[in-house]
């Protein structure tokens, strides 16, 4: 039987915006359209795509459907029972006082549920909680791929020691490709450019059978993800490939001049090759992009000194790398979150049937001291807002997570004398259908209080949710109880 839940209580959550990002305001109102196109090469590679964001359901993860072309909505059917208990609960690992450690990684198929502990990534029963492999790791994680490949491969990049007094923050360079039905090791090797140092990575996105690493600062490189060879990595001169973002297609955000002066360009690539099909200039004065969608190209950047949300203009380009539109989201207005300094980290937004999804800001409800949001959409070809509604109801807050091939799944957080549910919204209707509901008891809600899409992992599939944290502590008392990870299933 699974344990009841207790009440977690510390453990940092995501800050969704640490950093000053400067912008240009007036810079965004002069972008125009026509983004530089190159030679054309094969797209077989595209073809052979990999998972929808964050490992996430569906069958062994497939079931996002990127632009949600898909003409018979989703894949992820109401069960028989929408009302869920608890699977399982992983208890933190202890911390030393004072410091952070990163356990950021989850993978979900059908068989397993993979979860990055410390210096590990450990495979479970998703039904049961029960461990079915452990994969041992040099360092704790320092970044994790969204996307399982078709074949089951998922990639984790880890530091390269054990933390020490003496070396108390190694290096993140070992790179791991491992299947996630297995646990087993498929290779493990890290890049030396020109056979100097160790390149360090933070970020890896997986096209096809190309895994893209990014660093921000020692350039990227794309590995061969049936065996680690090394099949790209651009030259870091005056430019450099920032990151990237994989899925349906390769994207790469790349950076150019000198600190204080740079410029951002974001080019789709060929993953096999590396070269560039197109390329879309950003004017000075923008700092970084982050990216959205790969199909649709649809990636976002601040307009202000400081943001909450860490974009706030989201530019929608056409096939050919020409801008189609710019969608303004008012700061302060917004509940979505992309990450500081990272390619591809935005949670709570999603792209589909050619519209970006936002959940907004809370407001006062009808009934009183309630509080409600919703979830709205914008048209990636005008740019204007479109009738498309999806109201939490009373007391509820929503958030999109992820598509389910026309129709969008969502994480609805319950009020205090309610469960929190997981439900489908149709994408034309916009019909809101339960899948999960989570007990309403008080040690549940207290247990997932801080695990929303904004600030957690959180993957949903065939009936069963799971909700992760990336980043533990040491809880403030001994008698305080704290959770890397929570299982819910549908009865």
């Amino acid at each position: 039987m699974p344990m009841q839940p207790q009440v977690p209580q510390g453990g940092p959550k995501r800050n969704s915006q640490v950093a000053i990002i400067v912008a240009a305001v007036v810079a965004i109102a002069l972008i125009i359209g026509g983004g530089v196109l190159y030679a054309n090469s094969s797209d077989k590679d595209d073809k052979d795509t990999s998972a929808g964001t964050g490992g996430t359901g569906g069958k062994d993860g497939k079931g996002d459907g990127g632009d949600g072309a898909g003409t018979g909505g989703g894949s992820e059917k109401v069960p028989a029972s929408t009302s869920a208990k608890v699977l399982f609960q992983l208890p933190a690992p202890e911390v030393p006082k004072k410091e952070v450690w990163s356990v950021e990684g989850s993978w979900l198929t059908d068989e397993v549920y993979a979860k990055a502990g410390v210096r590990k990534v450990v495979g479970y029963d998703p039904d049961t909680g029960k461990e079915s492999w452990t994969l041992p790791l040099k360092g704790l994680t320092c970044g994790a791929s969204p996307e399982v490949t078709k074949d089951g491969v998922a990639v984790v990049i880890a530091e390269e020691a054990k933390r020490t007094k003496a070396d108390p923050y190694p290096q993140c360079t070992e790179v791991t490709a491992f299947d996630v039905n297995s646990g087993k090791e498929v290779w493990t090797k890290s890049v030396a450019p020109g056979g100097g140092e160790k390149a360090k990575f933070k970020e890896a996105s997986i096209t096809g059978t190309t895994v893209a690493l990014g660093s921000g600062l020692d350039g990227g490189a794309a590995l061969d993800i049936r065996n680690g060879k090394v099949l790209w990595q651009p030259k870091v001169e005056a430019c450099e490939d920032v990151g990237y973002a994989g899925g349906e297609q390769l994207v790469a955000v790349r950076k150019c001049g000198d600190y204080g002066s740079e410029t951002y360009e974001v080019q789709l690539l060929d993953p096999t090759s590396g070269t560039v099909k197109w390329s879309y200039k950003l004017p000075a004065g923008i700092d970084n992009a982050k990216v959205i969608s790969t199909k649709p190209v649809v990636f976002g950047v601040d307009s202000g000194e400081i943001t909450a949300s860490g974009a706030t203009d989201v530019f929608s380009l056409d096939d050919s790398g020409k801008l189609r539109t710019k969608i303004t989201l008012e700061d302060g207005k917004y509940e979505h979150d992309c990450g500081v300094n990272k390619i591809h980290d935005c949670r709570a937004i999603a792209v589909g049937n050619d519209k970006l999804y936002v959940p907004t800001k809370q407001h006062e409800g009808a009934e009183q001291y309630s509080r409600v949001n919703e979830i709205v959409s914008f048209s990636l070809a005008s740019g204007k807002t479109t009738s498309d509604r999806a109201d939490a109801g009373d007391g509820y807050e929503i958030w999109p997570v992820r598509m389910d091939g026309t129709n969008i799944i969502a994480y609805k957080n319950g009020p205090y004398d309610k469960g929190s549910q997981v439900v489908s919204i149709d994408g034309k209707t916009f019909k809101e259908t339960k899948l999960l509901e989570t007990p309403a008891t008080d040690q549940v809600r207290s247990a997932i209080s801080g695990m929303v899409p904004k600030s957690s992992e959180m993957l949903y599939g065939s009936g069963r949710l799971f909700m992760a944290e990336d980043l533990i502590s040491a809880p403030y008392s001994k008698d305080e109880k704290d959770y890397t990870a929570i299982g819910f299933g549908a009865k």
